[in-house]
């Protein structure tokens, strides 16, 4: 009879163990399941660490820092900024990323064939440096006796698959190194030495740009990205055999209510030109851009592919971007300097005017024909230095300030009003 009642005994306990052992098992999987969502919800919403993670996965990435803001950066993609960040442990990533084309990484020459790597990698990245002009008799995209579409544009190895040095860092600063040789559409050779240096800025450095203070209710990253090109030739550039020019370019996560804001000086066209060129594309459409007497708005929700550029003489050295949705303002700013020669032009056609280029751009993805995909999506802010009119050992350099703020929109609308004659309420209400 005992034994009858510990056998009972004894598989009670088990059956009371086996649903302890059950319960603790679905605890830790709903736990396990909530972290995984917890992790998939931060990864939609665009976090840092997760680029950043995912970056690491595919090539080497240096993030620096800055109190809690901090930029990511890679050297095989030309030193690129690929993302930044406010707050490095819980913070949104604010460049765009192509995801597919970094885990496919530099492909074979086989592997090429028929694909847009044939032309470009386009890994993404909020700021990466280039040479201009793309387009043109003095094009460094086309080569001689070239056609001007797309299946002969190729993208320069020097700002597409050679990586630069890495030849100094701190915590908050690196240094990187090139050396290239550039051949232009009409066969005159440029050997450029490249510098590139890109700093996360702290509260003062940002402040002294914007010339206002930041109330704590702002979260800011900012990061200046210094560029020198020297002539390492024998030979002077000249500009009736062809300029090269120094091209800073940014792509960032487009959304449905993004504005690029671009003040400019008022005045007569006959003074100082047309206000806007917007037929990189072909004309872009009026409920994507509309010109106002002191600043132009264009859309940056990568819906509609198209660009438009400032010339020097409208430029104010300034340009931003305002998201509501996540009540960022993005502001870029860059060293206005003599151009002597003028801005080198990127359309791609023999043209009139060579050195009458943009020196601020912006750019809006989308389909590029009817039914096709978008390169991204994405949206692109620009800006670009003078025509390098360099002798051997002569240097030239192209400063840009990015700053991203986000928070309180009140005191995001008196920046907006300081530094770009319109309030936020303005910006938002344009389409």
């Amino acid at each position: 009879m005992k034994n009858h009642i510990n056998q009972k005994k004894t598989k009670n306990v088990s059956k009371l163990l086996l649903l302890a052992f059950a319960l603790v098992f679905t605890l830790n999987a709903c736990n396990q399941a909530a972290k995984v969502e917890e992790v998939k919800e931060v990864e939609r919403s665009g976090a840092f660490y997760s680029d950043e993670s995912f970056l690491k996965e595919h090539t080497d990435i240096l993030v620096l820092k800055n109190g809690a803001s901090a930029v990511a950066l890679a050297p095989a993609y030309q030193g690129r900024v690929m993302t930044s960040t406010y707050d490095y442990t819980a913070g949104p990533s604010f460049g765009w990323i192509n995801r597919p084309v970094v885990a496919k990484g530099f492909l074979s020459d086989e592997e090429k064939k028929g694909t847009l790597e044939e032309h470009i990698y386009i890994f993404g990245g909020e700021e990466r440096f280039w040479f201009g002009p793309e387009g043109g008799q003095y094009a460094l995209f086309f080569k001689p006796g070239a056609k001007f579409d797309f299946s002969d544009w190729q993208t320069p190895a020097a700002i597409d698959t050679e990586p630069f040095e890495l030849v100094k860092q701190s915590e908050s600063s690196a240094s990187f190194t090139h050396k290239t040789s550039l051949v232009n559409f009409s066969g005159a050779k440029f050997d450029v030495g490249v510098e590139r240096t890109i700093t996360v800025l702290d509260k003062a450095q940002v402040e002294n740009i914007i010339h206002s203070s930041l109330s704590d209710k702002l979260n800011f990253v900012g990061y200046e990205s210094s560029n020198k090109i020297t002539n390492i030739g024998s030979e002077a550039w000249k500009p009736e055999t062809g300029l090269i020019s120094i091209w800073l370019l940014g792509m960032y996560n487009p959304a449905a209510k993004t504005v690029v804001v671009v003040p400019f000086k008022e005045g007569s066209e006959e003074e100082l030109g047309p206000k806007v060129n917007d037929e990189y594309f072909g004309k872009v459409p009026a409920d994507y851009l509309k010109v106002e007497n002191n600043a132009l708005y264009f859309k940056g929700d990568g819906t509609h592919r198209g660009k438009i550029g400032l010339t020097a003489k409208r430029s104010k050295g300034i340009m931003a971007s305002y998201d509501p949705a996540g009540q960022v303002l993005t502001l870029l700013t860059y060293n206005v300097q003599e151009a002597i020669n003028g801005y080198v032009n990127s359309t791609w056609e023999i043209q009139k005017e060579p050195y009458g280029g943009d020196v601020i751009n912006s750019y809006n993805d989308g389909p590029p024909t009817p039914g096709a995909d978008p390169l991204g999506p994405f949206y692109e802010l620009e800006t670009s230095s003078p025509a390098a009119a360099l002798a051997p050992n002569e240097s030239m350099t192209h400063v840009q300030n990015t700053i991203h703020i986000q928070g309180n929109v009140e005191e995001l609308s008196q920046l907006t009003q300081q530094l770009l004659g319109v309030s936020i309420e303005e910006i938002n209400s344009k389409f």
